[in-house]
């Protein structure tokens, strides 16, 4: 039977409990992030509730608690201080807007696919829609300064969905995401109104050095625009005029005018008038 190592007497563990000890970051907080993230989408939307609890005071419960994670999950406590509690009010302050921008992401997506029967099986069934929906969560945390946890919540989606938007990104109304798997939006890219992305995009950086970490590094994508399969689109200078078409398989770097359809092949199947359209072949 072997005896239990003496920590005084073994360098590694003495490293592991001094690590321990200047640790400072709230202990859990993968797994608050998931707890929040599930609560807030229950807390608008009872499509993820599992009981009906109608009543004002069980909706006034509800947010308490939702407060009391999200404090936990920032480092404030009213014992060890931490994060500014003025933080939690604001974010709580912003979730009508956060409850709109997502009904409006439901209409898109509901509107753009033929299969979908209903907004409740959107809201349900889709990872395109859950995925957007801890964004636009994790988004305003970002906005509101909140360090780390933002992250937490878009890589629990990511987990979930194979969707990988950063909290940074910022991303227009009436977003939609079909299918999804895939899908990277990075730090600084940003996407108009109108969006629609399918599986496999990415919107990503040229170049990815350590010391232009504080530069622009990803597309700009305009009002309107959808993106096919596969499709790469690399660059902080790369901008994607509005209402284009970028097909599948495209691997673009350069800027396009609006009402551009990029594609591999000539073989293009036109659904607008031809003089309301610039090709680009790659």
């Amino acid at each position: 039977m072997s005896a239990t190592p003496d920590a005084r007497l073994n360098p590694f563990l003495q490293r592991l409990c001094e690590a321990r000890q200047a640790h400072r970051l709230p202990l859990g907080l993968r797994e608050l992030a998931e707890e929040f993230g599930r609560g807030v989408l229950e807390f608008l939307f009872p499509h993820f509730a599992r009981t009906r609890r109608c009543e004002p005071a069980d909706v006034a419960a509800e947010e308490a608690r939702l407060r009391a994670l999200l404090a936990r999950a920032l480092g404030w406590t009213p014992e060890a201080g931490g994060a500014s509690p003025e933080a939690v009010d604001a974010f709580f302050r912003r979730l009508p807007a956060i409850y709109d921008a997502l009904r409006s992401d439901v209409g898109a997506i509901f509107l753009g696919d033929p299969a979908a029967r209903s907004p409740d099986e959107v809201i349900l069934a889709y990872p395109g829609f859950f995925a957007i929906a801890l964004y636009r969560i994790a988004h305003v945390l970002h906005e509101l300064g909140a360090p780390l946890f933002p992250r937490l919540l878009t890589e629990f989606a990511h987990r979930e969905t194979g969707i990988d938007i950063h909290p940074a990104a910022m991303v227009g109304a009436r977003f939609a995401i079909d299918h999804g798997t895939g899908i990277v939006i990075g730090e600084t890219a940003t996407l108009g109104d109108g969006v629609k992305l399918y599986q496999g995009v990415t919107i990503g950086a040229a170049s990815v050095r350590k010391n232009l970490s504080q530069t622009r590094r990803h597309p700009t994508i305009g009002d309107g625009v959808v993106i096919y399969a596969n499709a790469t689109i690399l660059g902080g200078d790369t901008v994607v005029g509005r209402d284009s078409i970028i097909g599948g398989n495209v691997w673009l770097t350069h800027s396009v005018p609006p009402n551009s359809v990029v594609t591999h092949s000539d073989n293009l199947r036109r659904e607008r008038p031809a003089d309301d359209l610039i090709e680009f072949h790659l």
